[in-house]
């Protein structure tokens, strides 16, 4: 694979903070991200599973879509600016309360996942969302979403002059309640802003790992100056994209253009939750003919879990029945820490997708036994309230 060169590539305003921490840097979608630090990746994720681990997210792609013209009334604001983005995905963002978010996906016209993102409702301004998309994807993304909004709606890119960070963990509300108070308050997908020191912070209740967590937007300037405080706390350290990578793995959580891309379908991906009710019932999101024809018949594949004996099953690699014959490929695979087992993610037809299923994986030419199993490989840990508003 090309390598990109390293006078091409991005930084992040944490780039000095990770070069202090002697973070390993490696090419990853245009930037130059810190894969591990010191500890190594192993170190990196069992800590985040037990504590809280910090992560440079600052590669995605936050923006703002509001309202040009809004009208004053916060309800028909919303419905305005929501309509504006439904078109393009299958959730429900008219139904959002204030302040909630939303998991969904951006579709082609076939019913392909062009990207899977977060869509937040303001939780004071009507006609206002909150929207993080892939790093990737996330020119062309914003490019569709302004070409949607015309001249009803402007799109703030929020990439250039601020910093994403990511606090992942058990431990990680309480780091975080020292700094922003308030935050406790939050459950599982709900965002707000908050004042530190001075500076506005949207902190969103989410994250990538399975674990409660944050992630935090902050502006440039401040960006190191908050990583530090984080960081000051013994409970918090570093962690690179060699953890978010396993950590994800585990949870069962797909990563666009491995797991998710064009061809793929929310249902084959095993995402159907994604495809809200109401927009079920309209079938007025794009693709929606295959969408709900598959989700009321069979898709010709399914993304499934796998429990993989022996060394670990790449991406690419084929997935083979019983007898040996092809049926599918890994979409994502590697060594999980907190198992102590190799995992992998891939596309096999219905009929091989059932729970305890046996099959085959081809590692470097040799079979190796794999077991369909259920995801999350280890539970999600998320915080919801017990009447979440």
């Amino acid at each position: 694979m090309a390598q990109t060169s390293a006078e091409s590539l991005k930084t992040t305003p944490l780039y000095g903070q990770h070069l202090a921490a002697n973070g390993r840097m490696v090419p990853f979608g245009g930037y130059s991200l810190p894969v591990q630090y010191a500890s190594g990746i192993m170190a990196e994720h069992k800590w985040t599973r037990e504590h809280a681990g910090l992560f440079d997210v600052s590669h995605m792609g936050p923006g703002f879509l509001t309202l040009n013209n809004p009208g004053g009334d916060a309800e028909a604001d919303h419905a305005a600016v929501a309509a504006i983005i439904e078109p393009l995905i299958c959730g429900d963002i008219t139904g959002l309360k204030p302040g909630n978010i939303r998991y969904t996906m951006l579709l082609n016209d076939q019913g392909g996942v062009i990207d899977d993102l977060m869509v937040g409702r303001s939780p004071l301004l009507g006609g206002a969302l909150y929207i993080v998309v892939n790093a990737g994807t996330k020119d062309g993304d914003f490019a569709i979403i302004e070409a949607a909004a015309g001249d009803k709606a402007r799109l703030m890119r929020a990439d250039a002059d601020n910093a994403l960070l990511a606090l992942q963990g058990p431990e990680a509300v309480q780091v975080l309640a020292r700094i922003a108070p308030g935050v406790e308050d939050l459950s599982f997908m709900q965002y707000r802003a908050f004042d530190w020191s001075g500076e506005r912070l949207i902190i969103s209740r989410a994250g990538y790992t399975g674990e409660d967590g944050f992630e935090i937007l902050v502006s440039a300037a401040s960006a190191a100056r908050l990583w530090d405080a984080l960081l000051a706390d013994d409970r918090v350290q570093p962690v690179g994209l060699g953890a978010r990578d396993s950590l994800r793995l585990e949870a069962g959580l797909p990563l666009y253009g491995h797991d998710l891309d064009a061809s793929v379908s929310p249902i084959e991906a095993g995402l159907g939750f994604a495809v809200s009710k109401r927009r079920r019932e309209a079938a007025d999101f794009p693709g929606a003919s295959r969408i709900l024809a598959e989700r009321d018949g069979a898709p010709g594949r399914i993304r499934v879990g796998l429990m993989v004996e022996g060394a670990p099953a790449r991406e690419g690699a084929e997935i083979l029945d019983a007898a040996g014959t092809i049926i599918g490929a890994v979409t994502s695979g590697g060594f999980a820490p907190s198992l102590g087992k190799t995992i992998a993610m891939g596309f096999v037809p219905p009929s091989h997708a059932e729970i305890g299923t046996a099959l085959q994986v081809s590692v470097r030419g040799r079979a190796q036994a794999a077991t369909v199993v259920p995801t999350p490989f280890v539970p999600h840990r998320y915080f919801r309230k017990s009447k979440a508003s």
